[in-house]
């Protein structure tokens, strides 16, 4: 499994993992903001951006090639679809994470009686139904998805839209969304013991701000940061207040 990874920046090494449909340079503000005292490693994960695609997106087989990517000890953020690697990688591989930041993630991204945290199953279907015919529309649609309700959604939606194929033309995304309809990483968690700071939008309609809290109850070691005007993406929508508690999160678990 080949991975086009950017690295910059000087010191402690935090690896970031991006949202379905996007690409690592989403994290270009964050990554501006810490690269004079982290080392940033902005993945694109595969079918995604510049990451050539793979026949099935297995999230423990990406996290197993980004623990041997990364052999040493990393700070790990994840952020939607990228945060559900992130929790494989710091339960499969916990000599290996230091710390973890999961931002709008979940263990579960589909509605199910047990697990009312999350999209129904029609609405990622729907999308992933839509991929063939309607490409650039689609992902669109989605972004504008993740910005609902957030303020000044128009003016981060469309600096979201002018990078979407800023590392190239995704070739893979059908693989990625078959692992958010499948993957439950619920039994996961009690094995996730390195420090994890949670960082939450009120206003998410992709991950409802329930999943962060159902992770803050179930995880040993949690910290949960709620953003009460943000949406799916606060790194982006409040990106000040998110960069000081990411900041504090990660001075914390040096």
């Amino acid at each position: 499994m080949s991975l086009f990874i950017e690295s910059r920046g000087r010191g402690p090494d935090l690896v970031l993992l991006h949202g379905w449909g996007l690409h690592g340079g989403v994290f270009e503000r964050v990554a501006a903001n810490l690269e004079a005292d982290f080392c940033l490693h902005l993945v694109d994960l595969p079918g995604h951006g510049a990451s050539a695609a793979v026949a099935t997106f297995d999230a423990a087989a990406v996290a197993a090639t980004l623990a041997a990517h990364f052999p040493l000890p990393v700070h790990v953020l994840g952020w939607s679809l990228g945060g559900l690697i992130a929790q494989h990688w710091a339960a499969q591989h916990p000599a290996a994470v230091k710390s973890l930041a999961l931002v709008a993630s979940s263990p579960r991204f589909v509605r199910d009686d047990s697990w009312p945290h999350a999209q129904p199953r029609a609405a990622i279907e729907t999308v992933a139904a839509n991929l063939d015919s309607a490409f650039e529309l689609t992902l669109e649609r989605f972004l504008a998805l993740q910005m609902m309700g957030a303020p000044a959604a128009r003016d981060t939606l469309k600096a979201l839209k002018s990078q979407l194929f800023a590392h190239g033309r995704p070739q893979g995304l059908l693989a990625g969304l078959d692992c958010l309809l499948s993957s439950d990483a619920r039994p996961l968690v009690a094995a996730i013991h390195c420090p994890v700071g949670l960082f939450y939008g009120a206003r998410d309609a992709i991950t409802p701000v329930g999943a962060g809290r159902w992770l803050a109850d179930n995880l040993p070691d949690a910290t949960f940061y709620d953003f009460p005007q943000a949406s799916h993406a606060p790194f982006l929508s409040h990106e000040t207040t998110f960069i000081e508690a990411l900041r504090q999160h990660l001075e914390q678990h040096a």
